[in-house]
């Protein structure tokens, strides 16, 4: 076999710290090596070049770069070597970057690893075989799971280029968290104005199916073609009927259910309408609430209606949705407040959050836009912000800023004065983060201009003093304790991965961190992309956003969708699991092992034996170290590479064969 070997200098970032000639001119003492030089940019386009013509001018069978991270720049190495003929999986690489001149000063040190390192890829390759990637048609269908303003974002963008769009969201209506917000920052124009526009829209666009009340149920199949089970929740109201009239709700004798549209700061009646915008503007009941469910009395709603939409006997619906995309915009969830014992929140009546306070800043909110407090309806005069509550703070297990809070709490302050001109506002904070643009001048506007008072330090205690409460913390600037009387208390509530969000991902098949936010492919380059094909994020489910970077990156989750749809058949990765039917015993190891459901029992002259679909497998090699019987094996990283790697590290010939 003819190799050809390219250590690169990477300018100082390698040969800074190891001395690249004397890499390429040991490994190129190999005996498989026909080819050994050092380039300085292998990745550029000159040393792209370098590589085709070496492949040609030595009649090479393989190609090693030692650089930087495979996951960066394989695939471009990999398709230099197919424009000068190789087959693409007869490339290695050796990372010299991240394992050796980043991690160690010891030049002469870094040099032999550098020289093993390159010599492990060399082993491997060859044991390498040329491997072919099959093709399989694609489903153009894309379900987006999430109707807040990203998922909203991204369905209408899919359906404008064309795609067929399956919409789920879990509660009543779209809209997310915007739908409850008054204002946004820092135009402080109307939230709903902005975002009903594009809720309608979706509603009437005939390229999206919507199915809000409704939850993803499970995820089979790969990219192309999945087939997602969504189940509809019962609502006790049949929508094909339901005109959104409103009449059962003004009727329903039972007016103390949960309002959790408006924050539970209120109640309502048993049969509902979210708010007055909502989509689908449509009824539903809860069933812990509703007299006629729960006693088997009542029925006034199913009187009244005018279109006999009422269905008591409504049970969940699950529906099975094809798809070849998935979109996961699940947003996210306030962090529970309550766990600050010592602000009281959930216990005094007016320590309430940022999002509570949103909705009694808004017309559509229970006080229809005049700011009252929940305790007695009094007009507060002095109404204190107390920033980070749930956010940069290790004690909770919330270290990550949540992003927005100083911008949302800027433009409450600014509306209260507004509201209440006789009113002061104080807010306590650690830093003011306000990065986007004319973020920093509004926060200083609020200031400036609203005369907000902005006092740097923690908040160490809320408590009540008569019918007002004192906020106790500290003044780092000044150096002293400060106590401000407040008749209103707002706590700037940071942003958690929403509720149910990592069983998803275990349905979805892709990775979260340790807070429940979904891991992107590549943080740089590839931030709306998984590392399961297919499934894409967008919106708050990756990381605490605002809507701008939401609704940004709704737009970028559709353009890969219609990026991948752009091609009537999608290659499958020839990495995958293969099964030596000689070798397997049927004990089904594999089968219980595999995350992806990619292993199946089949039938081979009456004995089980395991079979991989290709086109699930997505090659983890979980199943090569399950199965006992060494019976499948990875392609492109079978027993026999890896262990002519550990070889060559060794100094030793391959002795063992598992092949």
């Amino acid at each position: 076999m003819k190799i050809g070997v390219f250590i690169c200098h990477c300018g100082s970032n390698i040969a800074g710290t190891v001395d690249v000639a004397k890499v390429a001119e040991e490994v190129g003492k190999l005996p498989d090596v026909a080819y050994s030089t050092d380039t300085m940019y292998a990745c550029s386009e000159p040393g792209q070049e370098g590589i085709i013509q070496a492949i040609k001018d030595h009649n090479l069978d393989g190609v090693v770069v030692a650089s930087c991270t495979p996951r960066m720049h394989e695939p471009t190495f990999r398709r230099t070597v197919e424009r000068a003929g190789l087959n693409r999986y007869m490339f290695e690489m050796a990372n010299i970057r991240e394992h050796v001149s980043w991690i160690g000063k010891d030049k002469e040190s870094n040099t032999q690893k550098a020289v093993d390192l390159a010599s492990i890829a060399v082993a491997k390759l060859t044991q390498d075989r040329p491997l072919i990637a099959k093709k399989f048609g694609v489903n153009k269908r894309v379900m987006v799971i999430g109707g807040g303003v990203a998922g909203i974002q991204a369905a209408l963008d899919c359906a404008d280029g064309g795609l067929e769009v399956v919409l789920v969201e879990k509660t009543a209506t779209i809209g997310g968290k915007m739908a409850k917000l008054d204002k946004t920052f820092p135009t402080v124009d109307c939230s709903s104005c902005i975002l009903g526009p594009k809720m309608v829209d979706v509603a009437q666009h005939p390229n999206i199916t919507l199915y809000a009340n409704a939850e993803v149920d499970s995820v089979k199949g790969y990219v192309g073609n999945f087939e997602v089970a969504v189940k509809k929740k019962a609502t006790y109201v049949d929508w094909t009927a339901c005109t959104g009239c409103g009449l059962c709700t003004e009727k329903c004798p039972s007016k103390k259910a949960t309002d959790y549209f408006n924050e539970k700061i209120a109640t309502t009646t048993a049969i509902s309408i979210a708010f007055p915008q909502a989509i689908p503007k449509k009824a539903s009941i809860d069933p812990e609430y509703c007299i006629k469910i729960t006693k088997d009395k009542c029925g006034v709603c199913e009187k009244l209606c005018p279109t006999k939409a009422i269905r008591y006997d409504m049970q969940d619906e699950t529906v099975i949705e094809p798809v070849g995309a998935i979109i996961a915009a699940t947003g996210y969830d306030l962090f529970d407040y309550t766990r600050y014992g010592e602000y009281g929140g959930g216990r005094y009546p007016d320590v309430i959050t940022s999002l509570q306070y949103e909705r009694i800043l808004s017309a559509s909110g229970p006080m229809a836009g005049h700011i009252k407090r929940p305790s007695d309806g009094k007009e507060p005069k002095n109404v204190v912000f107390v920033q980070c509550v749930g956010s940069r703070d290790k004690s909770v297990d919330r270290p990550y800023c949540s992003g927005f809070c100083c911008m949302y709490t800027a433009k409450q302050a600014i509306q209260t004065k507004d509201h209440l001109p006789d009113s002061q506002t104080y807010v306590f904070y650690m830093d003011i983060r306000a990065p986007g643009k004319m973020y920093d001048e509004f926060t200083r506007r609020a200031m400036e201009e609203y005369g907000a008072r902005y006092i740097r330090g923690r908040v160490a205690m809320i408590y009540p003093k008569g019918d007002k409460y004192i906020v106790r913390g500290a003044d780092t600037l000044a150096g002293t304790q400060v106590e401000v009387e407040a008749d209103l208390v707002v706590l700037a509530v940071g942003a958690e991965a929403a509720k149910g969000a990592s069983n998803l991902a275990e349905k979805l098949r892709i990775s979260y961190d340790k807070y429940g936010f979904y891991m992107e492919s590549h943080v740089k380059l590839r931030p709306v992309e998984t590392n399961t094909a297919g499934v894409f994020l967008a919106g708050s489910c990756q990381g605490p956003k605002d809507i701008p970077s939401s609704v940004a990156q709704g737009s970028a989750a559709a353009s890969k969708v219609l990026g991948l749809f752009s091609k009537d058949e999608l290659e499958s990765d020839p990495q995958v699991a293969s099964v030596d039917i000689k070798r397997c015993v049927g004990c089904g190891k594999c089968i219980e092992t595999c995350p992806f459901g990619a292993i199946e029992e089949t039938d081979f002259r009456g004995e089980p034996k395991a079979n991989v679909i290709e086109t699930v497998c997505q090659g983890c090699g979980v199943c090569t170290s399950t199965c006992p019987q060494g019976a499948i094996q990875l392609q492109h990283f079978t027993d026999n590479q890896i262990l002519a790697e550990v070889n060559a590290l060794c100094q030793q010939p391959l002795v063992t064969s598992f092949e």
